[in-house]
Protein backbone atom coordinates (compact mmCIF):
# COMPACT_ATOMS: atom_id res chain seq x y z
CA UNK A 1 0.00 0.00 0.00
CA UNK A 2 1.31 3.53 -0.60
CA UNK A 3 0.77 6.02 1.96
CA UNK A 4 2.43 9.45 2.88
CA UNK A 5 3.90 7.49 6.38
CA UNK A 6 4.80 4.07 7.40
CA UNK A 7 3.80 5.31 10.59
CA UNK A 8 1.78 8.29 12.52
CA UNK A 9 1.88 9.30 16.14
CA UNK A 10 -0.77 10.75 17.98
CA UNK A 11 0.62 12.77 20.59
CA UNK A 12 3.55 14.47 21.21
CA UNK A 13 4.87 13.89 24.85
CA UNK A 14 7.22 11.48 26.57
CA UNK A 15 5.52 8.19 25.17
CA UNK A 16 5.04 9.63 21.31
CA UNK A 17 8.67 11.56 21.05
CA UNK A 18 10.45 7.67 22.40
CA UNK A 19 8.15 5.55 19.89
CA UNK A 20 9.12 8.46 16.99
CA UNK A 21 13.20 8.15 17.96
CA UNK A 22 12.73 4.31 18.22
CA UNK A 23 10.44 4.07 14.55
CA UNK A 24 12.69 7.08 13.15
CA UNK A 25 15.92 5.17 13.92
CA UNK A 26 14.93 1.88 12.39
CA UNK A 27 14.53 4.35 9.30
CA UNK A 28 11.10 4.16 8.77
CA UNK A 29 8.95 7.53 7.82
CA UNK A 30 7.29 8.88 11.04
CA UNK A 31 4.90 11.64 11.38
CA UNK A 32 4.36 13.11 15.37
CA UNK A 33 1.17 15.15 15.73
CA UNK A 34 0.73 17.06 18.63
CA UNK A 35 -2.62 19.22 19.26
CA UNK A 36 -0.41 21.42 21.57
CA UNK A 37 3.18 22.52 22.91
CA UNK A 38 5.42 19.45 22.67
CA UNK A 39 5.90 17.40 25.75
CA UNK A 40 2.79 16.85 27.19
CA UNK A 41 2.21 16.77 30.89
CA UNK A 42 6.10 17.23 31.43
CA UNK A 43 6.40 21.03 30.46
CA UNK A 44 4.32 21.51 33.52
CA UNK A 45 7.20 19.98 35.37
CA UNK A 46 9.19 22.56 37.05
CA UNK A 47 12.30 20.17 37.91
CA UNK A 48 12.41 16.71 36.93
CA UNK A 49 14.70 15.04 39.38
CA UNK A 50 13.92 11.39 38.84
CA UNK A 51 15.17 10.66 35.04
CA UNK A 52 17.63 7.99 35.45
CA UNK A 53 21.06 9.54 34.19
CA UNK A 54 19.63 12.82 33.78
CA UNK A 55 20.87 15.63 36.35
CA UNK A 56 17.77 17.79 37.40
CA UNK A 57 16.25 19.53 34.57
CA UNK A 58 13.08 21.46 33.66
CA UNK A 59 10.41 19.62 31.86
CA UNK A 60 10.71 21.72 29.24
CA UNK A 61 14.14 21.18 28.38
CA UNK A 62 13.85 17.10 28.82
CA UNK A 63 11.13 17.93 26.28
CA UNK A 64 13.18 19.97 23.96
CA UNK A 65 15.42 17.21 23.91
CA UNK A 66 13.68 14.48 23.26
CA UNK A 67 11.85 16.21 20.05
CA UNK A 68 15.10 16.78 19.02
CA UNK A 69 16.40 13.89 19.34
CA UNK A 70 13.34 12.40 17.65
CA UNK A 71 13.87 15.32 14.44
CA UNK A 72 17.36 13.96 14.47
CA UNK A 73 16.52 10.25 13.88
CA UNK A 74 14.08 11.84 10.90
CA UNK A 75 10.43 12.06 12.34
CA UNK A 76 8.30 14.74 10.99
CA UNK A 77 6.73 16.88 14.30
CA UNK A 78 4.17 19.01 13.95
CA UNK A 79 3.35 20.81 17.23
CA UNK A 80 -0.22 22.80 17.22
CA UNK A 81 -2.09 20.44 14.59
CA UNK A 82 -5.26 21.15 14.13
CA UNK A 83 -7.13 17.96 13.63
CA UNK A 84 -10.35 17.45 12.59
CA UNK A 85 -10.82 14.09 12.03
CA UNK A 86 -9.05 10.63 12.61
CA UNK A 87 -9.71 6.79 10.89
CA UNK A 88 -7.88 3.76 12.17
CA UNK A 89 -10.34 1.37 11.02
CA UNK A 90 -8.97 0.77 7.81
CA UNK A 91 -5.95 -0.53 6.42
CA UNK A 92 -4.66 2.68 5.71
CA UNK A 93 -4.46 4.97 8.95
CA UNK A 94 -6.05 8.57 7.91
CA UNK A 95 -5.61 11.99 10.36
CA UNK A 96 -7.43 14.68 8.63
CA UNK A 97 -6.79 18.12 9.35
CA UNK A 98 -8.60 21.24 9.79
CA UNK A 99 -6.85 23.24 6.86
CA UNK A 100 -8.01 19.77 4.80
CA UNK A 101 -4.86 18.17 4.79
CA UNK A 102 -5.03 14.28 4.89
CA UNK A 103 -2.02 12.58 6.36
CA UNK A 104 -2.22 8.43 5.50
CA UNK A 105 0.18 5.93 7.19
CA UNK A 106 0.40 2.24 7.45
CA UNK A 107 -0.04 1.97 11.38
CA UNK A 108 -0.68 3.90 14.25
CA UNK A 109 0.48 5.00 17.83
CA UNK A 110 -2.14 6.67 19.91
CA UNK A 111 -0.02 8.60 22.86
CA UNK A 112 -2.36 11.48 23.30
CA UNK A 113 -1.87 11.09 26.78
CA UNK A 114 -4.42 12.97 29.24
CA UNK A 115 -4.80 15.35 32.56
CA UNK A 116 -5.22 15.08 35.89
CA UNK A 117 -8.69 16.24 36.55
CA UNK A 118 -9.15 19.85 37.74
CA UNK A 119 -11.29 21.49 40.45
CA UNK A 120 -12.17 24.17 37.89
CA UNK A 121 -12.71 26.84 40.98
CA UNK A 122 -10.91 30.31 40.81
CA UNK A 123 -6.90 30.59 41.33
CA UNK A 124 -6.72 27.05 40.29
CA UNK A 125 -5.21 28.01 36.97
CA UNK A 126 -3.17 30.76 38.14
CA UNK A 127 -1.25 29.03 40.38
CA UNK A 128 -0.52 25.81 38.90
CA UNK A 129 3.01 25.82 39.00
CA UNK A 130 3.15 28.37 42.04
CA UNK A 131 2.10 26.19 44.45
CA UNK A 132 -0.31 24.05 42.97
CA UNK A 133 0.68 20.48 41.85
CA UNK A 134 -0.97 17.30 40.22
CA UNK A 135 2.01 15.10 40.67
CA UNK A 136 3.82 14.74 44.43
CA UNK A 137 6.31 12.41 42.68
CA UNK A 138 7.35 15.25 40.27
CA UNK A 139 6.64 18.09 43.21
CA UNK A 140 6.71 16.74 46.54
CA UNK A 141 10.63 17.58 47.58
CA UNK A 142 9.89 21.54 46.72
CA UNK A 143 7.21 22.41 49.92
CA UNK A 144 10.02 20.48 52.04
CA UNK A 145 9.50 21.73 56.24
CA UNK A 146 6.15 23.54 54.28
CA UNK A 147 2.57 23.13 54.76
CA UNK A 148 0.46 21.65 52.27
CA UNK A 149 -3.09 20.77 51.35
CA UNK A 150 -4.40 17.44 48.99
CA UNK A 151 -7.31 17.41 47.94
CA UNK A 152 -9.32 14.41 47.20
CA UNK A 153 -10.37 11.25 49.18
CA UNK A 154 -9.22 8.13 47.05
CA UNK A 155 -6.34 5.65 47.11
CA UNK A 156 -4.27 8.18 45.27
CA UNK A 157 -4.87 11.05 47.62
CA UNK A 158 -3.96 9.50 50.91
CA UNK A 159 -1.24 7.09 49.48
CA UNK A 160 0.55 10.20 48.20
CA UNK A 161 -0.77 12.38 51.63
CA UNK A 162 1.57 9.70 53.32
CA UNK A 163 4.60 10.04 50.81
CA UNK A 164 4.40 13.82 50.83
CA UNK A 165 4.48 13.07 54.82
CA UNK A 166 8.58 12.89 54.51
CA UNK A 167 8.78 16.15 53.12
CA UNK A 168 5.81 18.39 54.49
CA UNK A 169 6.13 20.00 57.87
CA UNK A 170 1.95 19.16 57.92
CA UNK A 171 -0.59 18.06 55.59
CA UNK A 172 -4.39 18.85 55.59
CA UNK A 173 -6.88 16.64 53.35
CA UNK A 174 -9.76 18.50 51.85
CA UNK A 175 -12.37 15.92 51.29
CA UNK A 176 -16.49 16.41 49.82
CA UNK A 177 -17.64 13.72 51.77
CA UNK A 178 -17.60 12.56 55.15
CA UNK A 179 -16.24 9.19 54.33
CA UNK A 180 -13.10 8.18 52.41
CA UNK A 181 -13.40 5.99 49.09
CA UNK A 182 -9.46 4.46 49.66
CA UNK A 183 -8.75 1.35 50.63
CA UNK A 184 -8.98 0.81 54.39
CA UNK A 185 -5.33 -0.01 54.67
CA UNK A 186 -4.09 3.44 53.47
CA UNK A 187 -6.97 5.06 55.30
CA UNK A 188 -5.55 3.14 58.47
CA UNK A 189 -2.05 4.46 57.12
CA UNK A 190 -2.97 7.93 56.55
CA UNK A 191 -5.31 8.58 59.72
CA UNK A 192 -1.80 6.85 61.90
CA UNK A 193 0.15 9.73 60.16
CA UNK A 194 0.94 12.31 63.30
CA UNK A 195 1.78 14.86 60.30
CA UNK A 196 -1.85 14.19 58.33
CA UNK A 197 -5.08 16.05 59.34
CA UNK A 198 -8.33 16.41 57.64
CA UNK A 199 -10.83 18.74 56.58
CA UNK A 200 -14.30 16.11 55.83
CA UNK A 201 -16.99 17.70 53.99
CA UNK A 202 -15.51 20.49 52.38
CA UNK A 203 -16.14 21.66 49.05
CA UNK A 204 -13.12 23.51 47.95
CA UNK A 205 -14.28 27.17 46.72
CA UNK A 206 -11.02 28.63 45.44
CA UNK A 207 -7.31 29.16 46.26
CA UNK A 208 -5.77 32.66 46.91
CA UNK A 209 -2.50 34.37 46.92
CA UNK A 210 -0.27 36.89 45.10
CA UNK A 211 2.56 35.90 43.07
CA UNK A 212 2.24 32.00 44.71
CA UNK A 213 -0.31 30.15 46.40
CA UNK A 214 -0.92 31.24 50.26
CA UNK A 215 -4.10 29.79 50.89
CA UNK A 216 -7.13 27.44 50.07
CA UNK A 217 -10.63 28.25 50.73
CA UNK A 218 -13.30 25.74 51.41
CA UNK A 219 -17.10 25.56 52.40
CA UNK A 220 -18.53 23.28 55.01
CA UNK A 221 -21.13 21.35 52.81
CA UNK A 222 -23.76 21.40 55.90
CA UNK A 223 -22.88 24.98 57.73
CA UNK A 224 -22.15 26.65 54.98
CA UNK A 225 -19.12 27.76 57.03
CA UNK A 226 -16.06 29.42 54.96
CA UNK A 227 -12.90 28.96 56.44
CA UNK A 228 -9.28 29.61 54.84
CA UNK A 229 -6.22 27.32 55.69
CA UNK A 230 -3.05 28.86 55.15
CA UNK A 231 -0.37 26.95 52.98
CA UNK A 232 2.68 27.18 50.50
CA UNK A 233 1.08 24.11 48.49
CA UNK A 234 -1.93 21.91 47.10
CA UNK A 235 -1.61 18.79 45.29
CA UNK A 236 -5.03 17.84 43.65
CA UNK A 237 -5.81 13.93 43.56
CA UNK A 238 -9.22 13.91 41.83
CA UNK A 239 -9.20 11.41 39.32
CA UNK A 240 -7.43 11.58 35.64
CA UNK A 241 -8.93 11.93 32.16
CA UNK A 242 -7.28 10.57 29.11
CA UNK A 243 -7.07 12.66 26.02
CA UNK A 244 -9.27 9.73 23.91
CA UNK A 245 -12.50 11.39 22.69
CA UNK A 246 -11.15 11.45 19.25
CA UNK A 247 -11.18 7.33 19.37
CA UNK A 248 -14.37 6.87 20.94
CA UNK A 249 -16.19 3.91 18.71
CA UNK A 250 -12.51 2.93 17.15
CA UNK A 251 -10.42 1.21 19.49
CA UNK A 252 -11.89 -0.80 22.82
CA UNK A 253 -11.48 1.42 26.14
CA UNK A 254 -12.97 1.17 29.93
CA UNK A 255 -15.38 2.97 31.49
CA UNK A 256 -13.12 5.77 32.28
CA UNK A 257 -12.40 6.33 28.40
CA UNK A 258 -8.79 4.70 28.90
CA UNK A 259 -7.28 3.08 25.62
CA UNK A 260 -7.17 -0.87 26.09
CA UNK A 261 -4.27 -2.82 25.18
CA UNK A 262 -2.09 -6.32 25.30
CA UNK A 263 1.72 -6.61 26.91
CA UNK A 264 2.89 -5.67 24.05
CA UNK A 265 0.48 -2.37 23.74
CA UNK A 266 -1.35 -3.23 20.85
CA UNK A 267 -5.30 -2.32 20.44
CA UNK A 268 -8.18 -4.39 19.50
CA UNK A 269 -7.47 -2.72 16.08
CA UNK A 270 -4.71 -4.32 13.32
CA UNK A 271 -1.91 -1.73 13.16
CA UNK A 272 -3.41 0.75 16.15
CA UNK A 273 -1.21 0.58 19.14
CA UNK A 274 -1.47 3.12 22.27
CA UNK A 275 1.18 3.95 24.93
CA UNK A 276 1.61 6.33 28.06
CA UNK A 277 -1.16 8.04 29.82
CA UNK A 278 -4.10 7.39 27.38
CA UNK A 279 -3.81 3.46 28.02
CA UNK A 280 -4.64 1.65 30.72
CA UNK A 281 -2.50 1.71 33.50
CA UNK A 282 -1.85 2.14 37.23
CA UNK A 283 1.34 4.11 37.64
CA UNK A 284 2.17 7.53 35.03
CA UNK A 285 5.63 9.18 35.01
CA UNK A 286 7.79 9.95 32.41
CA UNK A 287 9.68 6.87 32.74
CA UNK A 288 6.87 4.37 32.13
CA UNK A 289 5.64 6.80 29.26
CA UNK A 290 9.23 6.57 27.63
CA UNK A 291 8.92 2.31 28.42
CA UNK A 292 5.41 2.27 26.54
CA UNK A 293 6.74 4.41 23.66
CA UNK A 294 9.67 2.28 23.12
CA UNK A 295 7.32 -0.66 23.48
CA UNK A 296 4.80 0.83 21.35
CA UNK A 297 7.04 1.51 18.57
CA UNK A 298 8.82 -1.80 18.58
CA UNK A 299 5.50 -3.65 18.20
CA UNK A 300 4.46 -1.44 15.27
CA UNK A 301 8.14 -1.82 13.60
CA UNK A 302 7.02 -5.90 13.94
CA UNK A 303 3.62 -4.99 12.15
CA UNK A 304 4.71 -3.50 9.42
CA UNK A 305 7.11 -6.55 8.56
CA UNK A 306 3.87 -8.83 8.64
CA UNK A 307 1.94 -6.50 6.24
CA UNK A 308 2.71 -5.51 2.43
Amino acid sequence: MTTDYDIVILGGGPAGLTAGIYAGRAKRRVLILDTGTLGGQTVLTHAVANYPGVPTTSGRELSQAMAQQARDFGCDIKAFARISEVDLGGEVKTVTLKNGKVHTARAAIVATGGVSRKLGVDGEDQFIGQGISYCATCDGDFFTGLPIAIVGGGNSALEEAVSLSQYASAITVIHEFDHFQAEPYIVAEATANPKISFLMNQRVLGFTGEDALRAVRTEDKDTGEVQELPVDGCFVFIGYVPNSGALAGQVEMNERGEVITDDSLRTNVPGVFAAGDVRTKRVRQVTTAVSDGTIAALSALEYLKSVP
